[in-house]
């Protein structure tokens, strides 16, 4: 099949579980959709004892789909760029050093947490994986998904202090955990041992490298954006930052993603500001709103889809369920520690440690790193707990999130 027959027919089963859903489960479009391809998942793989050429088929098909190829250097520069344009830069400054030790420290210590706790795990479950293997699944797994999460932010009633932490954190922490993962991902397969200098070198040049890049090219977008007045070409002049500025970032072997979020802050807040008509405005947003929403359904509806291609032993079953709780207590203390150390919340520290803990969505990121990972020995756990966590955390986590929020919010 060609590219667009596989894009074809990935967006017309995906619109069908979003009929399906809006018609009898009226779930929120995206986790209805998510829900509904696991219920088809599932149900393939318990027809495939009664017809199994034909979910063999099935499952072909849906193994064409590149999807850490889509996902990491396709579609996320473009869902990144729009989750950070409609964030105010005024209410992330406010909040600037929390966010920085959430999308950092916490990072750091919740991939240490969870590699720790999933080595232990592993070992009792005589899966013996290595320790590499488990530091690799902590750094995918750690960084919340901003894709998930601003979709669930969308509609559940967080307060808007607490919301620009979620959201801020969980689009810079992002790409802190690329980072990491990637890291740990060539010392895994280079040659040489481990040498802590020239890893916190390389780092500290992802890092800060896709910082001073994203400033550059994003303030750059904005002067362009100054020069015009036709709405049509100042849409195209922001999909070349987020699609060609992101690929430029990678060439570089800067974040792509870190820079990618500041060039949507840039054009978002003082593009928006002095660059911007009120016509092109109105058109530029609702532009983004739109393909976010649509590159939301498809995203989810495919991670729905891709437990057609996996297979879950009753081992891997019993690791990905301890792996959630693990993954839900480094949450915690990742989120904890910051929070512990910032005297304005003194008064919401128990409220904003709850609801950052379960609001601390995974999704179609950490399944892309999991799935980018050589196929070597412990590749099929790692690949099935990732699945079972990003699947809880979309299932569960976000539908309960609301009822969580009203728990522990005391009343306006």
């Amino acid at each position: 099949m060609s590219s667009f027959q596989i894009l074809g027919l990935l967006i017309s089963v995906v619109a069908v579980f979003g009929y399906l859903n809006h018609r009898f489960t009226r779930l929120p479009d995206a986790i209805g959709i998510t829900a509904i391809g696991v219920v088809v998942s599932l149900a393939a793989v318990l027809l495939s004892a009664f017809n199994a050429p034909a979910v063999a088929s099935v499952r072909a098909v849906v193994g064409l789909i590149d999807f850490p190829g889509l996902l990491l250097h396709g579609v996320l520069g473009l869902m990144l760029f729009a989750g950070s344009l409609h964030l105010d830069i005024a209410d992330m400054v406010a909040e600037k050093w929390l966010i920085l030790a959430l999308s950092t420290f916490g990072v750091l210590l919740s991939t240490a947490v969870v590699a720790a706790g999933f080595f232990a795990v592993t070992q009792l479950l005589g899966l013996d994986l290595p320790l590499l293997y488990c530091l690799l699944f902590g750094a995918l797994i750690s960084p919340t998904d901003p894709v998930a999460v601003l979709a669930v932010l969308k509609r559940v009633g967080v307060p808007k202090d607490m919301q620009t932490r979620i959201a801020g954190e969980s689009l810079f922490n992002d790409g802190t955990g690329v980072v990491v993962f990637l890291t740990l991902l060539g010392l895994s397969t280079g040659p040489g041992p481990l040498d802590p200098g020239s890893t916190a070198l390389l780092f500290a040049t992802e890092v800060l490298g896709g910082a001073v890049f994203g400033l550059v090219v994003g303030h750059l977008g904005f002067l362009m954006l100054r020069r015009v007045d036709s709405y049509s070409l100042e849409i195209l002049i922001t999909l070349a930052l987020a699609t060609g500025g992101y690929t430029l970032a990678e060439v570089l072997h800067v974040s792509a993603p870190i820079a990618v979020v500041l060039m949507g802050l840039i054009v978002g807040n003082r593009g928006r500001r002095e660059a911007m008509s009120a016509e092109t405005r109105t058109r530029l947003f609702d532009f983004w709103e739109v393909l976010d929403e649509l590159l939301n359904l498809l995203l989810f509806g495919l991670i729905g889809l891709k437990m057609l291609t996996l297979s879950f032993s009753p081992l891997q079953l019993a690791a990905a369920a301890c792996g959630i709780v693990i993954v839900l207590g480094a949450r915690l203390l990742s989120v904890s520690a910051p929070i512990l150390l910032a005297p304005r919340l003194r008064a919401l520290r128990r409220p904003a440690i709850v609801i950052m803990t379960w609001g601390g969505l995974r999704g179609g990121i950490s399944i892309a790193l999991a799935l980018s990972l050589p196929e070597a020995t412990g590749y099929a756990v790692v690949v099935s707990t990732t699945y079972g966590i990003v699947i809880f955390s979309i299932l569960v986590q976000a539908l309960t999130l609301q009822r969580v929020i009203a728990r522990v919010l005391p009343p306006a």
